[in-house]
């Protein structure tokens, strides 16, 4: 399948082409969320697709990063919806130092999804499926938790955060440190070692090896300014981790099929905690798996073509499989 994918060769021409002339035609809006921040959403669709995909980024990014993976799932028959988190992105701001990743609570992600979804009213697609990259991957979940009654037939999750890389002593203490640090700071402050955006060279980014995909995202960051977003707050980090350890705690609640695509060089998030949460999730719902992606670094959907490629072949053999189950 690989060949219908876009290849790093052809890069440079698809993105300002076939991608760019899909990205054109988008449709696109603000939704007020329940405490009325708003939200950019965007949706690729075609009349003739009869399923459609909710793509929930990570955090610092936005729908507009996706438009090579849009173009490729779209190419693939499929509708896509997708939006930028609270925050972030083209979405209001929440505090003052616009460049510090904030949220007040990890559920208002949660509850943001919730009324995009209800918004978007999917209900006309045959099959509707949830894919969710990094803080996405958990907002995803939390939301498949805390909704049975949602209308999915399946989810899958590239390199999830069910947990942050840390070194070892700080894992115990990081969730109290952090809350303390919110509680002590009248202002947001950036958690310890974060500053303002800044864009890694690209030798020692720990996001991909795919240096044309790498320098078209910062790029694109450069010409859309409003897009960028530093490091997180200690509060952004203190509910990031509460939202990771409830991943885990209420596997039970899942009861779609599941695939989590884990990058094996990944420094961002853990992936001792995916195979935990695949784990207990397994216990009691066969319909759940992970794929390895052998020395892929934590951005699988925009790392070099063989493990996007994989990756890829993974998540739609996961959506197609899950098509066949409710067919039959």
């Amino acid at each position: 399948m690989a060949s219908t994918y876009t290849q790093e060769s052809n890069f440079e021409y698809a993105i300002h082409h076939p991608v760019a002339d899909l990205w054109q035609t988008r449709n696109e809006g603000y939704y007020r969320s329940f405490d009325n921040t708003r939200l950019f959403w965007c949706s690729l669709t075609d009349p003739a697709h009869d399923k459609v995909i909710v793509v929930v980024n990570g955090r610092i990014e936005s729908a507009w990063k996706y438009q090579e993976l849009f173009y490729d799932l779209f190419q693939q028959g499929y509708d896509i919806y997708a939006y930028d988190h609270r925050g972030q992105g083209l979405s209001d701001r929440l505090i003052e130092e616009r460049e510090m990743g904030f949220v007040g609570e990890f559920d208002d992600y949660v509850q943001d999804l919730s009324g995009l979804v209800a918004m978007w009213d999917l209900r006309r697609y045959q099959q509707r499926f949830l894919l969710g990259h990094s803080m996405g991957g958990a907002v995803v979940t939390r939301y498949v938790q805390t909704h049975p009654h949602h209308d999915f037939s399946a989810m899958a999750l590239s390199a999830p955060m069910f947990g942050v890389s840390m070194p070892w002593q700080l894992r115990p203490v990081a969730m109290p440190l952090t809350q303390f640090m919110t509680a002590l700071y009248r202002k947001p402050t950036y958690a310890p070692g974060y500053s303002a955006y800044y864009a890694k060279p690209f030798e020692i980014n720990p996001l991909t090896q795919s240096e044309v995909r790498y320098r078209w995202f910062r790029e694109l960051y450069e010409q859309k300014p409003e897009l960028k977003l530093g490091g997180p707050s200690t509060r952004w980090v203190w509910q990031g981790l509460m939202a990771a350890k409830q991943c885990i705690q209420l596997t039970r609640q899942i009861r779609i099929p599941t695939l989590v695509l884990q990058a094996e060089a990944d420094t961002i998030v853990s992936n001792a905690a995916q195979v935990r949460f695949i784990t207990k999730l397994a216990r009691t719902n066969p319909a759940s798996s992970i794929e390895v992606i052998a020395g892929a670094r934590h951005e699988v959907l925009f790392e070099r073509d063989p493990y996007r490629n994989q990756a890829l072949d993974a998540m739609l053999a996961h959506f197609a499989k899950a098509e066949q189950t409710h067919a039959g």
